[in-house]
């Protein structure tokens, strides 16, 4: 990483990882592909918002035991807590219960496609809030593509019948989310000299005392805890969200973020798949075909016609995930998301 991103690297050591980048990459696929699975789980035994709360907190755990392990140090100044307090809503509170909300009524598999189109949505704001993001005809082809994938996963031509309107429409802002969070990260939080572990550490913190806050005053606590949905939350949140970040820090690290994003395009193939055969949920033809043409407008929008190296400050994404800076040697602005690909213009995932 490049000294201005302020990402320090998850090996301090020469080594390299005994572990090849492509199992890990495939771990990471699989963790976030259940994601979507763990929060229907969850439901089963808790509230929404109980669900996110767990999972802020089991994530934050992890973090904190990496940032005592790793000696890193929270960020100091009232208005970068100010800030990270913002992203925490932006990024962490509102998709992460949005999601769980949404899982109460849609499959998994829909809730896994719907975080797809975070690329879209923050192609289409980078336009508006992004001065140097500049539409080329190839990524406005992409968001015509990929919303138009959308149409198709919703059963447009069929007068959206059988979809529940309610439960989608909350996935898909969630999906939102994350690109408005991280075009606000990038616009107050870049260059401030703090590493990315701890930006993120702390933003979940914080997202973790909103919840805190919320929770008790909408919910109660349950008469008895289910084991299955117990240990899907401490899941989600340990594995789902801790080790996911730590585990993308190390892949953005080693192999660049245009690489690492590539992640993204396996998380609805795995959260599919996931809920077919596992929750025996129904898919339709139009749900695979559409969300094959929203990863094709995806990929499309994430498209350079020639490479720049940028290096915005972290932030955590659609999965939670952080957004690592490019560094000068890699072949892409373009950054990861926590779940999701981002490009340089927006985009936040994970689930």
């Amino acid at each position: 990483m490049t000294a201005s991103a302020a990402a320090l690297p998850l090996h301090p050591t020469a080594g390299r990882p005994r572990v090849d980048w492509r199992i890990r990459f495939g771990v990471l696929s699989l963790v976030w592909g259940f994601s979507f699975l763990l929060i229907k789980v969850g439901n089963e035994g808790f509230a929404p918002f109980q669900v996110t709360l767990g999972r802020l907190f089991f994530g934050t755990a992890v973090l904190a035991v990496a940032m005592a392990i790793r000696r890193e140090r929270l960020p100091r100044g009232a208005r970068t807590w100010m800030h990270l307090t913002v992203a925490a809503f932006l990024l962490n509170s509102l998709p992460f219960s949005l999601f769980a909300f949404a899982g109460q009524s849609i499959p998994s598999t829909l809730s896994g496609i719907c975080n797809a189109t975070s690329p879209l949505w923050g192609m289409a704001l980078s336009l508006v809030a992004l001065s140097e993001d500049r539409p080329t005809r190839r990524r406005v082809a992409g968001l015509g593509i990929g919303f138009l994938g959308v149409l198709t996963v919703l059963g447009a031509w069929q007068g959206f019948s059988g979809l529940d309107a309610r439960g989608t429409g909350m996935a898909l802002l969630a999906a939102l989310s994350y690109p408005i969070g991280w075009i606000y990260v990038r616009r107050t939080l870049a260059g401030r000299g703090h590493s990315h572990l701890s930006l993120t550490g702390s933003q979940l913190l914080l997202a973790t005392v909103q919840l805190a806050v919320v929770t008790p005053l909408f919910t109660s606590m349950p008469d008895s805890v289910a084991l299955m949905p117990l240990l899907a939350v401490v899941a989600l949140g340990a594995l789902g969200t801790g080790f996911a970040l730590l585990l993308q820090y190390e892949l953005v690290d080693e192999i660049g973020p245009t690489t690492a994003q590539m992640v993204t395009y396996f998380i609805p193939v795995i959260a599919t798949a996931a809920g077919v055969t596992i929750l025996g949920e129904q898919l339709d033809w139009n749900t695979p075909v559409g969300a094959v043409i929203v990863l094709a407008g995806a990929a499309l929008t994430q498209s350079r016609a020639k490479a720049r190296a940028v290096a915005p400050a972290g932030a955590v994404a659609a999965q939670g995930g952080p957004l690592p800076g490019a560094t000068a040697g890699d072949d892409s602005d373009d950054h990861p998301r926590n779940g999701g690909t981002l490009t340089t213009a927006a985009g936040p995932p994970a689930p």
